[in-house]
């Protein structure tokens, strides 16, 4: 065991603040990682309060990560020292059923094993995240950062990038697709990006009309505003998939009439229950209501390859550690465009 300095939670309300933490010797295919930047996501806050129930304290967010190799076990044979490397929100899985050996580690049918608040298949010890100086991590599971990447800017494609490109890529978006992504935050804003990138038709939908002249910005052909009942009314039928990246509850049935036939509404950024709506509204069209988490490794590396390729990047604001407690804050006011990510220099 290595102490590791790093900042977490203690308790629902204890805030995140500095603590230290024990990270394992290397196993024979462990990649250990000195962490450049890190990614903070609503899935962190939500954790570190404890608000789905689930948390173990101590508690280390942080599962957009990005960094250089510092050491590696005697079987790894992907990489090397000062190597650059990413990490995602899965760091094991069974590695033996179906999801795992068609390429998706993140539906592992023994669940997977999490950056952080999870426990490690061999010993059981907790799994903490990157809000820390260095991580250690199996070699199937650490992914290759392409050069031409900025480092600050890719942190978040290890979660928001992979949460809105692995379900644009599983419905099998492309030229002439019709996408309208919903929301312009974190997500939505890497949605506009991919859809964007893999040639669709892309229109931003949101309910500020402010938000609009940021949409074309990233790259939105249309902007449509879903409380102007004339312009959703119009926009009807219009669409073939819809990306849904509201973080909160919220009715579906408004967005649901602009699906043309057997379109889907995919949910992205929504983790409670649905709000009743209509069937009717499916069945007249054999649309669609489903759910997306992240991708697999090999749909992570793709992405990551696409971005070096397209010049993709997260829009940021970097912040030092000690700024995380304020940054939660406003991330719950939607108050960043359009991540935090962590200098772990600062730490």
């Amino acid at each position: 065991m290595t102490a590791t300095a790093a900042w977490g939670a203690t308790a629902p309300d204890s805030g995140i603040n500095a603590l230290t933490i024990d990270r394992r010797a290397l196993r024979d295919e462990d990649v250990a990682i000195d962490i450049a930047f890190c990614g903070v996501c609503h899935s962190d806050l939500h954790v570190a309060r404890n608000d789905w129930g689930r948390t173990t304290y101590p508690f280390v967010p942080g599962h957009e990560i990005v960094g250089t190799v510092s050491a590696v076990g005697a079987g790894v044979t992907r990489f090397k020292v000062g190597d650059r490397v990413a990490v995602g929100t899965v760091v094991d899985s069974c590695r033996k059923c179906d999801a795992c050996h068609d390429g998706e580690e993140n539906y592992c049918r023994e669940g997977t094993t999490g950056t952080y608040n999870s426990h490690d298949r061999i010993d059981g010890t907790p799994t903490y995240g990157g809000y820390s100086a260095n991580i250690v991590v199996a070699e199937p599971y650490v992914l290759r950062l392409p050069e031409s990447l900025d480092m600050a800017a890719a942190a978040p494609l290890l979660c928001a990038g992979i949460t809105t490109y692995s379900p644009l890529k599983n419905w099998n978006v492309g030229p002439g697709s019709r996408v309208g992504v919903i929301g312009l935050g974190g997500l939505g804003h890497m949605g506009v990006k991919f859809a964007k990138a893999l040639g669709a038709e892309v229109t931003m939908i949101t309910t500020s009309p402010a938000k609009g002249e940021d949409a074309k910005k990233l790259g939105a052909d249309h902007v449509l505003v879903s409380t102007d009942k004339e312009a959703m009314r119009a926009a009807a039928r219009s669409f073939d998939f819809l990306l849904d990246t509201i973080p909160v509850k919220h009715d579906l049935t408004r967005y649901l009439f602009l699906l043309d036939r057997k379109g889907t509404l995919c949910i992205v950024g929504m983790i409670e229950p649905v709000e009743p709506f209509h069937s009717g509204l499916l069945l007249g069209g054999q649309k669609a209501v489903a759910g997306s988490g992240v991708g697999g490794i090999a749909q992570t590396q793709e992405m990551l390859d696409l971005c070096a390729e397209k010049g993709i990047l997260a829009e940021i604001e970097v912040i030092p550690i000690a700024e995380i407690n304020r940054a939660y804050e406003r991330m719950e006011k939607a108050d960043v465009k359009y991540r935090f990510v962590i200098d772990m220099s600062t730490l």
